[in-house]
């Protein structure tokens, strides 16, 4: 599975921006779908997952209400709607994608991974 992040960009506290994940190679449907982000000298951290089952959507504890997942199946595509962003959003944003049907948020476990899009949110 290829995993193609984009989206990112520089906006003002408060704005919104949509991240989207195009995925190929793969069956997209059979995969838990994860949105992570790490922010300079930070540990990559959960934001969102979706589930391939159900389309059940979790959330960390700090955009929860704020952000929201979403999924496009015919497209291969989920998509990460932010808004009211805070500058302590600014980080690389990952796309991920995990097989299996036990739900986990544990970065480790996620198999593929895209290659990260640049969010940037001033005060």
């Amino acid at each position: 599975v290829q995993l193609q992040a984009s989206g990112g960009g520089l906006v003002q506290a408060g704005g919104s921006l949509r991240l989207s994940c195009a995925a190929s190679g793969g069956t997209f449907r059979r995969y838990d779908m994860g949105w992570f982000r790490q922010a300079p000298g930070e540990e990559r951290e959960f934001v969102a997952l979706i589930r391939w089952t159900g389309g059940s959507t979790y959330y960390a504890d700090s955009v929860k209400g704020r952000f929201t997942m979403s999924r496009d199946s015919a497209k291969n595509t989920v998509y990460l709607q932010m808004n009211s962003l805070k500058p302590e959003d600014t980080a690389v944003y990952y796309c991920a994608a995990r097989r299996g049907t036990i739900l986990s948020a544990l970065k480790n476990e996620f198999d593929y991974w895209g290659q990260g899009t640049l969010v940037t949110v001033s005060s």
